[in-house]
């Protein structure tokens, strides 16, 4: 699974880097602090995250397909609104908020997995229907919810280079 010379290692090793880069930003949001590089690697590393996810071997769309556009569509108002728009006027919202918003599938879809291939959690909920399941994941979706107010409230003033 962490094997970066296969498909699923590289797509593994995207989504961590995604989702720690990804907390840095959200991080820097929240202060009103920017880091570009930082926000570039975010940036590319959840594009290249739900772009990969469609190169597995499938029959039918499978939820994972759904969350896959979904993240796409959120980072094709959201990349724009960082680097067309400056993040000016309501583009500096959209991009809080899809940033906030492509972080949390990441996570939301990490949570799966961990729920996929951790015994303990699989035990918990082998159907991923179980309560268990669906308590992680509504906890994990009220942070984020949170985190995205306090960084959308976070980029209402002028955004500051990070030091």
């Amino acid at each position: 699974m962490f094997d970066p010379t296969t498909w699923v290692g590289f797509h593994t090793w995207l989504s961590l880097i995604g989702i720690a880069t990804g907390l840095f930003v959200l991080a820097d949001l929240i202060a009103g602090r920017d880091r570009p590089i930082l926000a570039a690697v975010f940036l590319t590393t959840a594009f290249a995250t739900s772009a990969t996810g469609f190169g597995f071997p499938f029959s039918g769309v499978l939820p994972s397909h759904v969350v896959g556009v979904v993240a796409l569509l959120i980072l094709a108002v959201t990349i724009p609104a960082r680097y067309a728009f400056n993040r000016t006027g309501r583009a500096r919202w959209i991009y809080a908020a899809g940033s906030v918003a492509s972080l949390y599938l990441l996570v939301f879809v990490a949570v799966a997995q961990a729920f996929a291939k951790i015994p303990v959690l699989r035990a918990a909920a082998p159907t991923q229907s179980e309560p268990p399941f669906a308590i992680a994941e509504g906890v994990v979706l009220l942070i984020f919810v949170l985190l995205g107010l306090a960084a959308v409230r976070g980029t209402a003033g002028r955004t500051k280079p990070a030091v």
